[in-house]
């Protein structure tokens, strides 16, 4: 098993900046890949970043690219999501995610998850 705890979610205005933190504990040795999703009420959850845990190549939605920044640190076993110049729309509530393969975009490939940490963003 595959413990993750998110932190760092919170209030910011248009424009401002966050930094999530997700903490791995248990079999992190499993875990190839770690990805970031978001899900606003009554939407899907929809697929924001991820990185590969040893190789450290990163993948992003369309809609964060050249904002966001998703990245490692394999000694803490934690991964972390930088986000900036944030907009109204990206407020949703933010889930890490662990994978045993892939890379994928997709939720359904997922082991593990987060509980998931709020991120609001006011006009």
């Amino acid at each position: 098993q595959v413990q993750l705890v998110e932190s760092g979610g919170g209030l910011v205005q248009a424009g401002g900046s966050l930094r999530l933190s997700c903490a791995a504990s248990g079999r992190t040795a499993s875990i190839y890949s770690m990805g970031w999703f978001r899900q606003a009420p009554e939407k899907e959850r929809e697929f924001v970043a991820l990185i590969t845990w040893f190789g450290g190549s990163t993948h992003y939605a369309d809609s964060v690219k050249g904002r966001f920044t998703t990245s490692r640190d394999n000694a803490k076993n934690t991964v972390y999501l930088q986000m900036n110049s944030l907009k109204p729309e990206d407020t949703a509530v933010y889930y890490c995610a662990a994978d045993r393969g892939g890379p994928s975009v997709s939720s359904n490939a997922y082991d593990y998850w987060g509980q998931g940490t709020q991120v609001t963003v006011s006009s």
